[in-house]
C-alpha cells in the first residue's frame, strides 16, 4: 500500500485512532528495513502492544520493522510518528500519522533517540545499533529483541514482544537510565 498524495485522504484515514497524549510515553522502535518475516512479525505484535499500553511509536518512519512496527500500533489504535531521512513525506510508510522529513539522511537516528524515551530494538544493521548507541549514550533505556538480537552492551534483554514492551516502559516509568560513558 502506498501513501496517499499530500491533502488526498487514504484508506488508512478511516481507521480508528486516539489523539496522542502528550504525557504518554514514546517508544521508539528501531530495527531494519528489510527484514525476516518473523522479525516483522515481532516489530507488528510490539507495535500493536505499545498501542495497547497507550504509548507512541516512534521510528525512522520507512519500511521493513519500521512500519511493521506502525503497522501493529496504528490497526491496535495507536499514535505512530516517523522521522524521515529525506526532505519530502514521499518515502514513508503508510501507517504513520506524523510524518516529519528531516533532510538529514541517516543523522536522523539522533532525532528518532532523542524523541523516544525508551528504544525496543530488533534484528537490523549498523543505523540499528548507531540508534541504539546514541539511546544508550542518552541515558535512555533500550531493550534488546529478536534473533539474533541486537547485540547492546547494557541493553535489558527480552524473548517476546509482550516482556520487551513491558520492560521498557517500566523502565521508562522508574526513570532507568541507561548508564553512559563520560
Amino acid at each position: 500500500m502506498q501513501p496517499s498524495e499530500p491533502g488526498i485522504a487514504s484508506p488508512e484515514a478511516d481507521r480508528p485512532r486516539r489523539w496522542p497524549d502528550p504525557a504518554s510515553p514514546q517508544i521508539a522502535v528501531i530495527g531494519g528495513g528489510r527484514e525476516t518475516p518473523e522479525a516483522l512479525a515481532l516489530a507488528e505484535e510490539v507495535g500493536r502492544r505499545l498501542a495497547r499500553a497507550g504509548a507512541n511509536l516512534v521510528c525512522g518512519g520507512r519500511f521493513g520493522v519500521m512500519a511493521a512496527a506502525c503497522r501493529g500500533a496504528a490497526e491496535a489504535g495507536g499514535f505512530t510518528i516517523g522521522l524521515l531521512p529525506g526532505t519530502g513525506r514521499g518515502d514513508r510508510n503508510p501507517w504513520l500519522h506524523c510524518a516529519i522529513p528531516t533532510g538529514l539522511g541517516h543523522f536522523r537516528n539522533f532525532l528518532v533517540a532523542q524523541a523516544a524515551d525508551g528504544v525496543i530494538a530488533l534484528p537490523g544493521g549498523s543505523g540499528t545499533l548507531s540508534e541504539a548507541a546514541m539511546a544508550r549514550t542518552l541515558g535512555k533505556p533500550v531493550a534488546s529483541l529478536g534473533a539474533p538480537a541486537p547485540a547492546i552492551p547494557g541493553a535489558i534483554p527480552a524473548a517476546t514482544a509482550s516482556e520487551a514492551v513491558h520492560r521498557i516502559l517500566a523502565a521508562v516509568r522508574t526513570g532507568r537510565k541507561a548508564p553512559t560513558r563520560r
